[in-house]
């Protein structure tokens, strides 16, 4: 475990807010779709790390994370100024791999899952697609982001106030139209029901993907079973328990149980 300080901690919009950490070993090791746990603060009502997945890092030490203050943890977090120590535990977790230089990479989020994905066009020279899906305009962040990486995005909110109206796996069952017969290959993060139906899809399409399937994680490390996911298994029920801290939480869509 290492203490990260903060080097900056601002708002991106709404709820959301980016916090850069000086870590300098685990911004060397970082892969995209792998996590850190971080412990905010001392108090006793707060004991537990929490998970954050990995956004980005920088060859100077800096790890940057994106979150929403949604309870008290995360904002006594977004309180936090630049100088404050955490202790942040991590890289954690198998992470997604590189698309392969033939291959079009077509990245998947369900709002704030697009902060896990991020690093993926930094890894690889492949330039593809970003389809985010969100509950209104409010909860479409970093498409900027994106495509300054020369990805397309293509956007999709439940109230139409941006982009196309729905969900975002009808932006998926377009993509798939559109490149039929071409090498693609979908990563996927987001909220549980949306990476079980991007999983019905592209198993019914036979396309290869990797989805990263995060539960709240206690521990982190593996030991508690706390954050355990369906995978699928040779048992007579057709699946087995993995953890999705240490087993994933990125898993090939060909061990994905669909629920």
């Amino acid at each position: 475990m290492k203490s990260g300080e903060i080097v900056s901690n601002d708002n991106l919009q709404g709820d959301y807010y980016i916090v850069q950490f000086y870590v300098p070993e685990a911004a060397a090791k970082a892969r995209a779709g792998q996590f850190v746990h971080v412990r905010i603060d001392d108090r006793l009502d707060h004991i537990l790390r929490r998970p954050f997945s990995i956004h980005d890092v920088s060859a100077d030490g800096r790890l940057s994370v994106v979150y929403k203050v949604v309870g008290a943890g995360t904002r006594n977090l977004s309180l936090l100024k630049p100088g404050a120590v955490c202790e942040v535990l991590g890289p954690l977790g198998k992470g997604f791999s590189d698309p392969a230089h033939d291959e079009i990479p077509v990245i998947v989020a369900g709002g704030y899952g697009a902060a896990a994905t991020y690093l993926l066009t930094r890894q690889s020279p492949a330039r593809g697609l970003f389809l985010i899906g969100a509950r209104s305009r409010g909860d479409v962040i970093l498409i900027d982001r994106y495509q300054a990486q020369n990805y397309q995005v293509l956007i999709a909110t439940n109230d139409g106030s941006l982009g196309a109206q729905g969900f975002v796996t009808k932006l998926v069952q377009e993509v798939i139209q559109k490149y039929a017969g071409q090498k693609i290959k979908f990563y996927g993060c987001g909220p549980h029901p949306m990476l079980m139906a991007l999983a019905k899809i592209l198993q019914a399409h036979h396309l290869p993907g990797e989805l990263s399937i995060d539960h709240l994680m206690c521990c982190g490390v593996g030991s508690c079973f706390g954050c355990v996911v369906k995978t699928k298994a040779d048992t007579p029920e057709g699946w087995k328990y993995s953890r999705a801290c240490a087993d994933g939480p990125v898993f090939d869509l060909n061990e994905v149980f669909v629920e």
